[in-house]
Parts: C-alpha cells; sequence; structure tokens
C-alpha cells in the first residue's frame, strides 16, 4: 500500500450512531472505539435531531480540540427495516479536514444503516476505509479515500462569491487572517456559515491552515473556553447572541446582513492605509475577471501576500540563538513607510513570531 493512503486511512478516529425514536428521543445508540461523555454530549448537540426547530439539516461539520466532527442525518423512510426510529445521524469524528470526503463517506453509512438496521455493517465498512481507505459494494456505493485530496477540500470554497458579497472590504477579512486575529461569523443558516468559515482560510493560501476553522460553534462554555485557548480563529455561529460577546471576536461578520465590523480594540492593529488598498483592488479585479476560476484568484492574493513578506524580509535579521529570524524594528522605522503600513508589517510581524521576547 502507498504511503500516502496509509496516511489518509489513519486519519479517522470514530464512528457513532444518534438516533430519534418514534417517542421524539435522542440517543447515543452506539459507538466505535468508544468516546468521552463531552465529546457526546457536544455532538448530540451538533447533530440537528435535538433542536427545537425541527428544521433538519442533512450535513454539518465543525472541529473542538482539534477533533473534526461530519454528522449526516437522514430521515427514515417507511419501507425501511427501522421501525422504531424516525430520524437518525451518523457522525464521523478524525483528524482532518476534508467535508466532502467524510459527506460521501457517511453517505455510504447512512444507506448501509437503512438497509441492514444494524451497526455491524457499517462497522465493516468503516474498518474497511480505515485499514485499506476503501469500500465498495454494489447497492450502496463505493468509496475510495484518495480521490478526497486535502488541496482539493480547501479548494472547494468560492472566494469570488465571498468578494461579490464584500468587494472592497474583503481586504479586512485578508488583513484580520494575515495577523492571525479572532473572527466570529453569524449567519442563522448553518450551510451559509460553513460555506463561508470554511473558505476563508483561502485567503492566506502560504500557510495552508484549515485548523483555523470551527464552522459550528454553540454559545456553550465547553466550546467557547476551548475556542479561547486559540490564538487566531475563523469561528461560524447561527446565534445572534455571539454579536453581544466582543470578548470572542476581533473582526464580526455578520453574513445575513453583509456587515463587517472591526472591534475597538482591535481597531489600531487593523488601521488600513495605501498597502491595504492596493491589496483590496487587488482582490476585487482579480475576482470580478470571469475568465478566472476561484483557484486563480487564489493565487493572484498569495502572489501578492508574498510580496508583502519580501517588504518585511530586509527588516528582519537571525536571532541571537540563530534559531530563527527576528524583526529589526529600528531599520523598519528607518524606512518611513507610511504609518498605516509601518503598524501593519510591524504587527505581521508579530503575527509570524517574529518579535524579540
Amino acid at each position: 500500500m502507498a504511503a500516502a493512503e496509509v496516511a489518509d486511512t489513519q486519519l479517522m478516529l470514530g464512528v457513532g450512531l444518534i438516533e430519534k425514536d418514534t417517542n421524539g428521543e435522542v440517543l447515543w445508540v452506539w459507538c466505535y472505539p468508544s468516546t468521552t461523555a463531552a465529546l457526546k454530549n457536544l455532538l448530540l448537540r451538533k447533530c440537528c435531531l435535538t433542536d427545537e426547530n425541527k428544521l433538519l439539516h442533512p450535513f454539518v461539520f465543525g472541529q473542538y480540540r482539534r477533533t473534526w466532527f461530519y454528522i449526516t442525518t437522514v430521515e427514515v423512510p417507511d419501507s425501511s427495516v427501522l421501525k422504531k426510529v424516525t430520524h437518525f445521524s451518523i457522525v464521523l469524528t478524525a483528524k482532518d479536514f476534508n467535508p466532502e470526503k467524510y459527506a460521501a463517506f457517511t453517505r455510504i453509512l447512512c444507506r448501509i444503516y437503512l438497509k441492514h438496521g444494524s451497526p455491524v455493517k457499517m462497522m465493516e465498512s468503516y474498518i474497511a476505509v480505515l485499514t485499506k481507505g476503501v469500500c465498495q459494494s454494489e447497492e450502496n456505493g463505493s468509496f475510495l479515500s484518495k480521490d478526497f485530496g486535502a488541496r482539493k477540500a480547501y479548494l472547494a470554497g468560492s472566494v469570488k462569491d465571498i468578494v461579490s458579497q464584500f468587494g472592497m472590504e474583503t481586504v479586512i477579512l485578508h488583513t484580520a487572517l494575515m495577523l492571525k486575529k479572532r473572527i466570529v461569523v453569524y449567519h442563522p443558516k448553518i450551510e451559509a456559515v460553513q460555506e463561508f468559515t470554511r473558505t476563508l482560510p483561502a485567503l492566506v493560501w502560504h500557510r495552508q491552515d484549515w485548523t483555523i476553522v470551527h464552522s459550528y460553534v454553540h454559545l456553550d462554555a465547553d466550546e467557547l473556553e476551548a475556542l479561547q485557548m486559540c490564538t487566531g480563529y475563523v469561528a461560524g455561529f447561527v446565534d445572534l447572541d455571539v454579536s453581544h460577546r466582543p470578548d470572542l471576536y476581533d473582526v464580526f461578520v455578520n453574513l445575513a446582513d453583509s456587515e463587517i465590523t472591526i472591534a475597538p480594540l482591535a481597531k489600531e492593529s487593523m488601521t488600513m492605509g495605501k498597502l491595504h488598498k492596493e491589496i483590496g483592488q487587488l482582490i476585487v479585479q482579480s475576482a470580478e475577471d470571469p475568465e478566472k476560476s476561484d483557484s486563480q484568484v487564489i493565487q493572484d492574493i498569495s502572489l501578492k501576500t508574498k510580496e508583502i513578506f519580501a517588504n518585511l524580509a530586509p527588516f528582519s535579521e537571525v536571532s541571537g540563538d540563530g534559531e530563527k529570524r527576528v524583526l529589526n524594528l529600528e531599520a523598519l522605522k528607518q524606512r518611513r513607510f507610511p504609518p498605516a503600513t509601518e503598524n501593519f508589517l510591524y504587527h505581521l510581524a508579530a503575527a509570524e513570531q517574529m518579535l524579540k521576547i
């Protein structure tokens, strides 16, 4: 087996089954391997079966303390062997961000459970994917792990959609991401929140870091505590009450109203100047070009980002211990950049851990 496949099969952490019975009770029915009570409660909260509003969300995903969760929920048809169950959710936990991969696999597991009504058959498919990266069956569809690369997942969102909604203001999001700020995104529909949050890291493609995405967060103490342990993040909420929690964000995005707000405490480090205007214009120009694909737009932004880092290079030097490059603040000040540019480069160096301690 190829090394890449072996690595890929080590990514899944567990599988579980949550059912809603004809009495309206929602319960964990089965999981493999065993999981903690805390994680079970969190996943019950995430699966839409415990929602009062009865809205069915076919697929949700997010992360909690570096564990990604992917949940597919289906309604049980009358023809199914599951007679006392109205709905169920299949939950997969994994180490990697790849919504398309795990949506495809959980759909297969759902079909298996609808047909056989027993977790045993699901377990067989789960083990097959865990060990071989593949499960094949005539009637339930085949799944091949290696069809779903990480890069594919990173490029699945649309940067052009973000720019068409926010125009020049997209540069606020780019700046916040560059400076590793805390971005909170609100929309009443979870699907909209997930689509937007999963796309944002593409604006800082050079980092290829999707661990900053927390696409489905509730205002519960355990989740907020985990979130606040992260330096910078992109966190999605469907509860507007999050707007009254300025302790959670530097930048607040109200997707429903197409509004971006910079929190008072973040204004100083997020001061916009000529450089930001240049970046904003480049982003808008590239995204509005009908000839360009999303990945070409990402490439354009990435090239501009590299240019910014090249600006920073002359003012950095190897630190005393020879371990890493640090900012020479005096050299930066002598260059007499416009104040907003100097301020941005200083905060960028801080975000990249280039300041002398």
